[in-house]
């Protein structure tokens, strides 16, 4: 066993089933994915702490806990169709994909999607279908989705969002002003029917786009 494998097992045993995360699905994809093939160049090292780190575009790749958290929450099972907003550096997306039959990440910036396109390539992750897009609009083409994970806090769920997620299936998003942010579950449980929770607080980068914050900070609509 490599020394990045024996990191990789410790981070799952202490910062994720430790803090309780319970799904044995998620535990077993946290331990298969190569964290270290996702960090930002000279970051490897860094890759298994209980932290964000800095990647390229000025954005960052997730706490492992909370990306666990996330997917947890989403009650993700085998054959289900998921969609990521905020693929970043595409860790999370190789993480669901060990779990969904398909997933699909949408990332505003190209240079990260195509970073993130060649890592699922070297690493054989055929079920990840990285977009370039707006992800505030989701991919209508390819709804209903079982379930949507955003990366980024907005002002509200976006309506496009919400309506792409199928009958049944779980959103989970971080909502709020920067530094203010609470992590909210939605459940549609109807054709026009949704359920939410709050999850607690978290921080993330802000959600950029028709349906979110504009560049300069202020809301969209």
């Amino acid at each position: 066993m490599g020394d990045y494998e024996k990191r990789r097992r410790q981070m799952v045993d202490v910062q994720i089933a430790g803090r309780g995360i319970r799904d044995p699905r998620v535990l077993k994809a946290m331990r298969a994915v190569p964290r270290e093939r996702f960090v930002g160049e000279g970051m490897e090292e860094f890759a298994y702490e209980d932290a964000a780190l800095p990647i390229e575009e000025q954005q960052t790749i997730s706490q492992p806990y909370i990306v666990a958290a996330m997917i947890e929450a989403a009650e993700i099972v085998a054959g289900d169709r998921v969609l990521e907003v905020g693929a970043g550096s595409g860790y999370a997306a190789a993480v669901l994909g060990q779990i969904a039959a398909e997933v699909f990440a949408i990332e505003r910036h190209e240079p990260l999607a195509r970073i993130a396109r060649k890592r699922m390539a070297m690493l054989g992750y055929d079920n990840v279908d990285i977009r370039v897009g707006d992800g505030t609009l989701g991919l209508p083409e390819e709804a209903p989705f079982d379930a949507i994970l955003v990366a980024a806090g907005g002002p509200v769920v976006p309506v496009s969002l919400k309506e792409q997620l199928a009958i049944g299936g779980h959103l989970l998003m971080p909502v709020g002003d920067p530094g203010n942010q609470q992590l909210r579950k939605i459940t549609r449980v109807g054709q026009d029917g949704y359920e939410g929770q709050s999850l607690g607080a978290v921080m993330f980068v802000p959600l950029i786009g028709e349906q979110g914050w504009r560049e300069d900070g202020r809301q969209t609509r």
